[in-house]
Order: C-alpha cells, then sequence, then structure tokens
C-alpha cells in the first residue's frame, strides 16, 4: 500500500481529512507542524487526490515505499528560480536597462516556447555586453538569495552521504561560489567572456543546455552506480526536463506548467527541504 505525504506552510485539519477520507487512509501520522502522512492509501484513488490536493495548496507526494535517505547517491539541483530566488541573467541586465527585453527571452525559454535554449542565451548574453563585470558581484551579493530550505536540504543530504551536484543554464561567476559556500561536490555552468572588466556579450566554450545539464547528472550517475531511484533532481524550466527525466524522484520546484505536467512530484508552496519528509533520515 502507497502513503502519501502532504505539505503546506499551513496545514488545514478539514483539508487534511477530506483527503483521508477520499484516500480511504489507514492512519494519519504527523512529520512535523507543515507536514502530515497518509498510510496505506487507496491506489485507486491517486489522481482525485492528486487533484484535490493541488487545488487546495498542498504539496502532496504519492510514495509506493518510503525509503531512507542514505539510500539516494545523488541530488541535483537547477539554481536560477530554484536553488535561488532570482534568474542572474535579468539581474545583470538590469545593470544596463535592458532586464525586461531579457526577461521576456528567459520567461519563453523556460516556458519551452523557445525550443532552442542555446540560442535563447545567445541572444540574451549578446544583450549585455559593456556590462561591468562588478555589476554580477553586485547582483551577487545586493539580490541573489538562496530559496527556502537550501541550507537545511544541501546540510542532510552531505550528512547522509549524497553528493550534490549544481548544474546550471546559468553562469559559472555564480555557481562556483554557491559550490564553495554551501559545500556542493559539483557545478557546471556557462562562462561569459570577460574583455577589461566588461562582458563581451558572448560565451565561452560549449553552452550548457539541457542535454548538457542532463550528462553530467548521468556522469555523476554512472560514477556512482546510482539507480534512476537513487537520484532526487529539481529543476523550474523547460530545459531542466531533460535531467529530471533520469530521475524517479524528478521535483519541479515552483514550475513552469510544462515542467511540474511532467515531473513526479511538485514543490509549488513548500520549502525546498520539503523533500526530505519523503524520506526516513535515520542513518
Amino acid at each position: 500500500m502507497a502513503h502519501l505525504i502532504l505539505q503546506a506552510p499551513r496545514l488545514v485539519a478539514a483539508d487534511v481529512e477530506r483527503l483521508a477520507a477520499v484516500a480511504c487512509a489507514d492512519g494519519v501520522q504527523e512529520l512535523k507542524p507543515t507536514a502530515i502522512r497518509l498510510l496505506n492509501v487507496d491506489e485507486s484513488t491517486r489522481d482525485e487526490v492528486l487533484a484535490m490536493a493541488q487545488a487546495a495548496h498542498l504539496d502532496a507526494a504519492w510514495l509506493t515505499s518510503v525509503h531512507r535517505l542514505a539510500e539516494c547517491k545523488v541530488l541535483a539541483m537547477d539554481m536560477d528560480s530554484t536553488l535561488v530566488n532570482i534568474e542572474c541573467i535579468d539581474e545583470i541586465a538590469d545593470a544596463v536597462g535592458r532586464k525586461a527585453e531579457v526577461a521576456a527571452i528567459t520567461e519563453a525559454s523556460m516556458r519551452g516556447e523557445i525550443k532552442d535554449f542555446s540560442e535563447s542565451l545567445r541572444r540574451r548574453v549578446a544583450l549585455l555586453r559593456g556590462v561591468p563585470e562588478t555589476a554580477l558581484e553586485q547582483v551577487f551579493s545586493q539580490r541573489l538569495r538562496l530559496n527556502p530550505g537550501a541550507e537545511n536540504l544541501i546540510e542532510t543530504m552531505r550528512s547522509h552521504g549524497v553528493k550534490t551536484i549544481l548544474v546550471s543554464g546559468g553562469f559559472t561567476f555564480f555557481t562556483r561560489r554557491l559550490q564553495r559556500g554551501l559545500l556542493l561536490d559539483e557545478s557546471h555552468g556557462n562562462v561569459l567572456e570577460v574583455v577589461d572588466g566588461k562582458l563581451t556579450g558572448h560565451v565561452l566554450g560549449d553552452i550548457v543546455d539541457g542535454a548538457a545539464k542532463a550528462r553530467h547528472v548521468q556522469a555523476l550517475a554512472q560514477s556512482l552506480g546510482a539507480s534512476p531511484e537513487q537520484l532526487i533532481v529539481m529543476g523550474d524550466g523547460s530545459n531542466d526536463l531533460p535531467m529530471m527525466a533520469l530521475a524517479h524522484y524528478s521535483v519541479a520546484y515552483r514550475a513552469k506548467p510544462v515542467v511540474r505536467a511532467q515531473a513526479r512530484f511538485a514543490l509549488d508552496v513548500s520549502p525546498l527541504d520539503a523533500v526530505l519528509n519523503w524520506f526516513r533520515l535515520q542513518h
């Protein structure tokens, strides 16, 4: 029998009771004030229950079994709007008064309306020509913030032996700093060309697009002998879908509709570390 984890910043008892009844749950177990587990739910109610949970603004994870976190081997995360609260390229563009123009391309790309991520990235980076490199430092120090739950998620993963990898279509200026600050095992991103202290509007080397993201995650998984059931991959945009497809725990975080539709799990209202409530944390 399956289990259903329900999470929200504020759980309403009436909603939980209604879902438990429809799911024919054997019981309700409180995990913490923001998370409960419905025990032994009826598989045939899955679609109805998940739709009800979404309508009630609850994050619902349907689990056929609850595994130990230590059985997982990899946590892979996107950076912009997943690990951190901004799209870095949009904020860099703000330095030259082009944020709206760049953000419109970013949004269309993340929604999957622009199919060629590499082309969309080149178009956006070209608009950054002349931006002083100091603007990147200002974005990192003044605008970039970790999304809620990020530090606890990563620290807990590390303490259970799970390798962490940040895979971004964004820029190494940010990914490398985040890797150092959060003690991540790997980070990958695109390299902005800088000449005489200013961005040239070009990206150096091969672009990290959706396919490249998947290759980086797959390489780490293969080096560890990890199966799909041992991979957790979190993202929000369409270029995250190839790497998310590698993982049993594919997690759409505040994601675009095209991503939420294809992910097995979603966090629409809960923090990043809500993932931890899907597992047993005993060592």
